[in-house]
């Protein structure tokens, strides 16, 4: 099946940029970090990395979401060139196991409040979905802003005195200051990282630049038919279809008090190698989750990273150098976005000037 896509495997491919309408407004970070010249927020807030999925919403081009790799041939959607030999870009497991990625990355930059919202755990998504995967997700605050004097902060878990019954009312009421008195309040700088389990209620506040690794779907089920900024939520982006009283299953209704959510959800990242021309770190691995993996890579020199049985994906924050793969040297820059397939043993990266490279990793 297309054998002349297979020769992309064995090189570091980089992808178009491949920014997603969403609902709320936002994205000027992501235009700094991606050095346009003009940086601003609208309705594209978001960058989806090595996606093999689409976006959902009404009205929205079909194959919004999917990522695109320039090759010698032109663009061709990486879901393609994965197609076109699973196990040699996958990795065996991932192939046999999934068949796809397993695994979606974002940039994500909020100018607004995004909505109050949850995402299905893996046995809501079966039953209700018929997905084999859920929307566990992680976050890592790269960088923030005050909008209008507000600092950056995020929603997250039930707060003690919450039930189900009053989150119902609500949200059936549309109190929008209840639902938020609901939730824990945690403000957030650079170098943050949470783990967000389906189930669980969040909200991204205004002026968060973050990474979001999450599994490969867009299922997201809110509380809120009102925007921040005033924009209707029709019902599809409200339930996904599957009604009201059926969305409001997806939340988990246990409590926490603060320090319990932080403890349960807030991560802190550890150091796996280090010498004067680089830091490895490691903040979700399989200790977190067994849905994916994100690694750092702080480089002022070179380093080899190998890359086991299964493909990963190198998002450098900033700096520029060079990969050595297979005895051929491949520029790198910020803001460049690189699939590294199974076929790939090890990649050393050289840094020009010193360097934040993000390695983001399949289910493990």
């Amino acid at each position: 099946m297309s054998e002349h896509l297979q020769k992309y495997a064995h090189i570091p491919l980089k992808q178009l940029n491949n920014r997603v309408w969403r609902t709320y407004e936002g994205g000027a970070l992501i235009d700094r970090w991606k050095k346009t010249t003009t940086e601003t927020d609208g309705s594209f807030p978001e960058e989806w990395i090595m996606s093999a999925v689409t976006a959902r919403g009404n009205n929205r081009p079909d194959d919004e979401g999917l990522s695109l790799i320039a090759t010698e041939e032109g663009e061709i959607p990486l879901k393609d060139l994965i197609n076109s030999n699973l196990e040699l870009y996958l990795g065996k497991e991932l192939a046999d196991k999934f068949g796809t990625t397993g695994v979606l990355i974002k940039m994500l930059d909020s100018k607004e409040r995004l909505t109050v919202q949850v995402h299905p755990d893996k046995e809501y998504a079966k039953t209700v979905f018929n997905s084999e995967f859920g929307k566990t997700e992680s976050w890592y605050v790269l960088n923030t802003r005050e909008i209008d004097g507000e600092k950056s902060v995020v929603y997250m878990g039930f707060k003690k005195h919450v039930t189900r019954d009053e989150w119902k009312k609500h949200f059936e009421d549309q109190n929008i200051e209840g639902m938020l008195n609901c939730l824990h309040k945690i403000e957030v700088k650079a170098g943050d990282a949470f783990m967000i389990y389906g189930g669980v209620p969040h909200a991204i506040g205004s002026g968060c630049f973050l990474m979001e690794v999450q599994e490969p779907t867009d299922y997201t089920m809110r509380v809120e038919k009102t925007t921040p900024n005033g924009l209707k939520i029709g019902p599809e982006l409200i339930h996904q279809g599957v009604g009201e009283e059926k969305m409001l299953e997806c939340f988990h209704y246990d409590n926490y008090t603060l320090e319990e959510a932080l403890t349960e959800w807030k991560i802190i990242p550890e150091v796996l190698e280090s010498s004067d021309e680089f830091t490895f770190r490691t903040l979700f691995n399989k200790k977190h989750t067994n849905c994916f993996g994100l690694n750092e890579l702080l480089l002022n020199g070179k380093h080899t990273v190998k890359s086991g049985a299964s493909f990963y994906v190198a998002v450098i924050y900033s700096g520029d150098g060079v990969l050595i793969c297979e005895g051929k040297e491949y520029e790198y820059t910020q803001g460049d976005e690189i699939f590294i397939s199974a076929a790939i043993s090890e990649i050393t990266y050289v840094s020009k000037t010193e360097s934040k490279i993000l390695l983001c990793y399949p289910p493990n």
